[in-house]
């Protein structure tokens, strides 16, 4: 077995979600860029190797919470979980932040202009992430079902998609999520890490609560995803004679 350091980052919390919020805390991306090994990660942050792996072991020798076997899932029951947690998540809350961004853009704008950047860089998200659950929605998710589903029913052919191999959409998938990772990134950066200023009203704090809460929910959307059920679905068509 690798030693922590040079293990991916998105192995890591692939084996213990609770590790997430080690690399959150310091600010480690374990979704997008979770192909890097730790100590590269570590290096390009600036913080010591050592520290990191002192709380990565603080939180492994806690009991295991959530997301700790979602590794060991069904693909489909994966799949599942990621359409019906994440994806109406998205849908839920992208109208309700929207509303909220508006209305400070109106009432604090002119104070902090910042404000204009950070809603439009939301909007952009808002268009981009509904189109990408669909793409999901209607071409990946439903391959993968069929596969399990043929596996299941213990058939080794496979009639070949329009896309060839689902790597061809995993590829566009994970571009688009390292599209969104970005915009995160500099939503971060103009709310000062989410912190509202001394002069934001009750709506101000509540705003940029919510885009930390939607960041947080993405990271793991798209852990789940890069990290396991991409590779994992790339694998499995390899069992497959195609047709």
């Amino acid at each position: 077995m690798k030693p922590a350091n040079e293990k991916n980052i998105g192995l890591i919390v692939t084996e213990n979600y609770q590790t997430a919020s080690v690399f959150r805390s310091f600010g480690i991306d374990f979704c997008c860029k979770g192909h890097q090994t730790l100590e590269v990660a570590c290096r390009k942050k600036g913080i010591q190797l050592q520290t990191v792996e002192d709380e990565l072991k603080k939180v492994s020798t806690k009991n295991s919470g959530p997301g700790q076997g979602f590794k060991d899932w069904s693909l489909d029951l994966l799949a599942d979980y990621i359409e019906k947690k994440h994806h109406r998540y998205v849908r839920g809350k992208i109208p309700e932040l929207q509303s909220y961004l508006e209305k400070l853009c109106k009432v604090h704008g002119q104070n902090h202009p910042e404000l204009y950047e950070i809603k439009k860089t939301f909007d952009q998200t808002a268009v981009d992430l509904q189109s990408h659950m669909l793409k999901e929605e209607n071409i990946i998710f439903p391959y993968i079902r069929k596969m399990e589903s043929a596996l299941e029913n213990q058939k080794n052919h496979i009639v070949m998609p329009s896309f060839v191999t689902i790597e061809n959409p995993i590829n566009m998938m994970k571009k688009e999520h390292d599209t969104e990772g970005a915009r995160f990134r500099q939503i971060y950066n103009l709310t000062n890490g989410y912190k509202a200023p001394s002069d934001g009203c009750t709506t101000y704090r509540v705003a940029f609560s919510m885009l930390e809460d939607f960041e947080k929910d993405l990271h793991q959307h798209i852990h789940l995803e890069n990290n396991i059920l991409f590779p994992n679905a790339i694998q499995m068509e390899t069992k497959f004679h195609r047709t």
